[in-house]
């Protein structure tokens, strides 16, 4: 075998593979996930916002995220006044007068 039939067969080699990998690839889409709140969850999150004394939602409750309502959970259960702090920077809740 000569070196140009070693590099013929190289190259096809490369572009089957190639060919392979571009099959094969997912398509990448810009998948944008729906955060928003079932019926359920948003009593909940509210139920949740009025065991807290000092603070009322600021936005509407259909409005509300999934994540909203994790830093909620997380707040009931460790009472870290840096989640409510950071919902209020967001908008999300703010102080009762």
């Amino acid at each position: 075998m000569s070196q140009d039939e070693v590099e013929a067969i190289v190259e096809a080699k490369i572009k089957e593979h190639e060919a392979t990998l571009e099959k094969n690839a997912p398509k990448q889409e810009t998948i944008e996930e729906d955060y928003s709140l079932t019926e359920k969850q948003i009593t909940f999150a509210l139920s949740l916002l009025g065991k807290i004394n000092e603070y009322e939602l600021a936005i509407d409750p259909a409005n509300l995220t999934l994540k909203d309502l994790n830093k909620l959970i997380a707040y009931n259960r460790f009472k870290n006044k840096g989640i409510l702090v950071n919902l209020e920077k967001k908008g999300v809740i703010r102080k009762k007068f």
